[in-house]
C-alpha cells in the first residue's frame, strides 16, 4: 500500500514533479472550459513558481447544480475534496492539489454554487445559500464522481461546509481539515453582538443586508474592489499580485453570484428565509453537533476572524482523533497563502483515520 507519511519531506523537493499530475483523470464527466490563466512550464517549476491554472475543468450534473471542478491525481487514489471561501474561489487550492495529487490522491476542488463554472440546472430553483444547502451540494456531487467517502478540507465557507459534513454525515467523511476551526452557524446565537472590533471585522454582511449593498454587489468594479479589499484585510502579510485576484475574480461573474452572496450573509443573520425542506437539518445544526471525524484544525495566525486561545475557544467540538496548528504569519486564505502547510494537514488528518 501506497505510504503518505513522508509526505513533508518529498514535497518539499518535488513540487516541480506535482506539477505534471496536475492534469485530469478519467472520469464520465464531460470536460469544459480551461480555467483562468495558463498553466505554468517546466522551467517556471522547477525555478518554484507557482501554479496558475488546473488546466481544463470539468462539469457534472449533481443534485440542483451543474458543478464545474477541478480535478488532479490518480482516478482510483482516495478522495480528497478542497472547498473554497468568500470572496475566494478554487484558485485557493491551485498549489495545493498538486501536492496532494503527487502523493496519489484523488483531488476534487468544486467551484460553489454562484461562483466560476457552476450554474444551476432551473431557472425556477431557490437561489439559496443557507448553510446546510451548501453542504448537500457537496454531498451530491460526492454522489455523482461516485465518491463514498472523502477528506474534506476547507477554509471559510468551505469550513462551515466541512464541519457540517462531518457532524450530520459522518460515513461520507473519512478526516477533516477545517481552518478556525468550528463554524456551524446558530442563528439564535447570532442575535447576540460580539465586542466591536470583532463586529467591525464583519462590516460586509452588514452592507449586504442592506438594498445597498446589494446594488453595489452588482456593480461589477465594486464587486472586485470589495474583494480586493477583504482579501487585504484578511491576509495583511499575503502580497498578491493583481494576475493573482484577476483569476479568482473571473469567478465572481457567474450570474447567480451575488444572489447567493446576499442570501448567504442575510441568512446567517436571520434577515433571509431558509428553505423549509432544510429546517430540519438547520434545527440539528443549531444545537451545535460535536464532531468525531479525524480531523485537524488550523489557524492564521493574522486571521482577524482566528478567535483566541490556539484553538482552545473550539475544542470541545471534536470528539475524535485531533491535531490543532497555528500558522505564524498566515492570514485567512491558509490553502493559497500557505500550500505546503495545508496540504500537511490534509495527509495528517488522513493519517489520523488510520491509527
Amino acid at each position: 500500500m501506497f505510504s503518505r507519511r513522508s509526505f513533508g519531506k518529498v514535497t518539499g523537493a518535488g513540487v516541480a514533479g506535482a506539477s505534471a499530475m496536475t492534469g485530469l483523470s478519467v472520469s464520465s464527466a464531460r470536460a469544459a472550459q480551461p480555467a483562468p490563466g495558463g498553466a505554468r512550464s517546466a522551467a517556471q517549476a522547477a525555478a518554484g513558481q507557482v501554479n496558475t491554472s488546473f488546466g481544463p475543468l470539468r462539469q457534472i450534473r449533481a443534485g440542483v447544480l451543474d458543478v464545474g471542478y477541478a480535478e488532479a491525481g490518480p482516478a482510483h487514489g482516495p478522495a480528497v475534496i478542497l472547498m473554497h471561501g468568500w470572496p475566494y474561489d478554487i484558485h485557493s487550492y491551485v498549489d495545493v492539489a498538486p501536492r496532494l495529487a503527487a502523493q496519489g490522491y484523488r483531488v476534487i476542488v468544486p467551484y460553489f454554487r454562484g461562483h466560476g463554472t457552476t450554474r444551476f440546472l432551473s431557472d425556477k430553483t431557490f437561489r439559496n445559500a443557507q448553510q446546510s444547502v451548501i453542504a448537500r451540494d457537496v454531498i451530491a456531487l460526492m454522489d455523482a464522481l461516485g465518491i463514498g467517502k472523502a477528506v474534506l478540507a476547507g477554509f471559510d465557507w468551505g469550513s462551515r461546509t466541512g464541519d457540517i459534513i462531518a457532524a450530520l454525515w459522518p460515513d461520507r467523511c473519512k478526516a477533516l481539515v477545517s481552518v478556525t476551526g468550528y463554524l456551524i452557524t446558530n442563528r439564535e446565537a447570532n442575535k447576540q453582538p460580539q465586542p466591536p472590533k470583532a463586529e467591525w471585522a464583519w462590516w460586509y454582511q452588514y452592507y449586504f443586508s442592506t438594498e445597498r449593498g446589494r446594488l453595489g454587489l452588482e456593480n461589477k468594479q465594486y464587486r472586485r474592489d470589495l474583494a480586493k479589499l477583504v482579501w487585504k484585510f484578511n491576509s495583511p502579510t499575503w502580497n498578491f499580485d493583481d494576475a493573482t485576484f484577476d483569476r479568482t475574480a473571473a469567478a465572481f461573474d457567474n450570474p447567480d453570484y451575488v444572489a447567493i452572496v446576499v442570501d448567504n450573509y442575510r441568512w446567517r443573520l436571520g434577515l433571509a428565509p431558509g428553505d423549509p425542506r432544510y429546517d430540519a437539518l438547520e434545527r440539528q445544526l443549531a444545537k451545535g453537533p460535536v464532531i468525531g471525524v479525524p480531523t485537524v484544525t488550523l489557524d492564521g495566525e493574522l486571521d482577524p476572524f482566528t478567535p483566541p486561545g490556539d484553538g482552545s475557544a473550539y475544542r470541545a467540538k471534536f470528539s475524535g482523533a485531533y491535531l490543532h496548528r497555528t500558522l505564524k504569519g498566515i492570514g485567512h486564505n491558509v490553502p493559497q497563502e500557505a500550500p505546503q502547510a495545508f496540504a500537511e494537514a490534509v495527509v495528517a488528518a488522513d493519517n489520523l483515520g488510520h491509527r
